[in-house]
């Protein structure tokens, strides 16, 4: 099977080589850095790395981003779609962990776990109120969607081929709330998600949105949970729960 990693990055100039060195050998065909637009070189570092490197030339957003990201990896033939944080927040070392979780068969979606426990995650720099709300939306979000994730809200996520031919992401938001579209419509779907622990690592050089930004996730996310239920049990139906194709 084809594995890609794909790298969303902005202004990751910094702490991209980390990213890489991380990175366990042989575990990826290809990796495909997607520049936002940064205005730190990530680009060029990119190339000189002997990435495969793609720059938007006005900054989309993390969920347009993101798109570009799939789009190029679909594109190149990947049956097994990577995604990593090139802030070096997430452990990469553990890329194997996830693949190999739809290697086998046994999921569709895998995403890193962040907070395994309490303690672990504050200890690694998660902000209390950052800690709290991905609890209470977590709990929220698992509970309507029948799903038993320790967290929605990680950024390091592997995908199949056939949830990316199948979910209708193209129609996503372009902002953060991407990606619980993406997990609300894997899940509406009937696609197998699971999750793996990846320990928190905030850290100076690692992005992180404002308190303002994650007011406006969260709030988004609620809209999207909303959307869903009504999509599931009225009349009034939301396009990106749609899928492109039958599974």
């Amino acid at each position: 099977m084809k594995t890609i990693i794909v790298l969303p990055a902005y202004n990751a100039h910094k702490t991209l080589q980390l990213t890489l060195d991380d990175i366990p050998k042989d575990c990826a065909d290809e990796i495909i850095l997607v520049d936002d637009a940064s205005s730190d070189g990530t680009y060029d570092l990119a190339k000189k790395l002997g990435l495969t490197a793609i720059r938007h030339e006005a900054n989309t957003g993390y969920g347009g981003n993101q798109k570009t990201c799939y789009m190029k990896a679909l594109e190149a033939g990947a049956d097994l779609v990577v995604m990593i944080h090139p802030d070096h927040q997430y452990d990469p070392r553990l890329t194997p962990y996830l693949t190999g979780l739809i290697k086998d068969g046994i999921c569709d979606m895998v995403l890193g776990n962040r907070i395994r426990t309490r303690t672990e995650a504050l200890a690694g720099g998660m902000p209390v109120y950052k800690y709290f709300s991905n609890r209470f939306l977590t709990l929220l979000e698992n509970t309507l969607t029948g799903q038993n994730l320790g967290e929605w809200h990680s950024g390091m996520r592997a995908y199949s081929r056939k949830l990316l031919e199948t979910v209708n992401w193209e129609s996503f938001s372009d902002d953060f709330v991407f990606d619980t579209q993406m997990l609300v419509a894997a899940a509406h779907a009937g696609f197998r998600i699971g999750d793996v622990p990846a320990p928190p690592k905030y850290f100076e050089d690692a992005s992180s949105i404002s308190f303002k930004r994650s007011m406006i996730y969260g709030i988004s996310s609620l809209w999207i949970l909303t959307r869903y239920m009504t999509h599931r049990f009225t009349c009034i139906k939301y396009a990106p729960l749609t899928t492109k194709c039958k599974k």
